[in-house]
């Protein structure tokens, strides 16, 4: 019987962390956990109840809310799970630039965090699961036999997004893109609560200059290393 493991693939934002951990999963039958959407889910939330106040968050209302936070994924037919908040799908609207232009206001507070994490890890104690985001391997799973760290330059990762959401027929600016993804990463790298950081034991890519296929084929490759000790075709 192949040996389940965790995989935790973390990174910057939009440097392709999602792509590469759906494939990984779609093609080892695991579980796809894509935290980003969580958090995503929480600013929709917080954005709904008028506690963003750009660039304000009402960070009482959010911690003395969160009992009123239901956060799951919903899978439909053998699709990817899609998040669902207090059982709505919200997939679609929380990839739009509002939600994007808050997500990281919302994801440095701690009570919040500690509150995921513990649902994280909840969907994690089977194994066999593929999870993407900021601190996975560092503060969700810091026992995943598989943590990678991606990173692109943001010029790259803007031109990325860009184009992903002129594909899903959402308009936007690539300036816009580009500034909002500068400005989460230093939210990400310097906030106080599980900022962004490669974790020791993680295999960094640079996937700037990589195709999709590429970087896949990669990802794959480390996997069976872990799993079957060699490449295995």
């Amino acid at each position: 019987m192949e040996k389940r493991i965790i995989v935790a693939i973390d990174g910057h934002s939009s440097s392709g962390k999602s792509s590469m951990a759906k494939q990984l999963a779609q093609k080892h039958a695991y579980l796809y956990i894509d935290s980003g959407a969580m958090y995503r889910a929480v600013a929709l939330y917080c954005l709904r109840k008028g506690w963003i106040k750009s660039p304000d968050l009402n960070v009482e209302a959010l911690i003395g809310g969160l009992k009123d936070i239901n956060i799951s994924f919903c899978t439909e037919g053998q699709g990817l799970p899609r998040i669902c908040l207090n059982g709505e799908d919200v997939e679609d609207e929380i990839r739009g630039m509002e939600v994007a232009g808050v997500v990281s206001l919302v994801s440095a507070v701690p009570e919040l965090r500690q509150y995921l994490v513990g649902i994280q890890r909840s969907l994690a104690r089977n194994k066999g699961v593929v999870m993407d985001g900021r601190d996975i391997g560092t503060a969700v799973f810091p026992e995943a036999e598989l943590k990678i760290f991606l990173t692109a330059a943001a010029a790259v990762r803007a031109q990325r997004r860009y184009l992903e959401l002129k594909e899903k027929g959402i308009k936007a600016s690539y300036e816009d893109i580009l500034h909002n993804i500068e400005m989460r990463d230093q939210m990400d790298l310097n906030r106080q609560a599980s900022p962004l950081r490669k974790a020791d034991d993680a295999i960094e890519l640079d996937n700037g200059q990589m195709s999709p296929e590429e970087q896949n084929a990669w990802l794959e490759d480390r996997f069976n290393e872990v799993v079957y000790g060699k490449n295995r075709n």
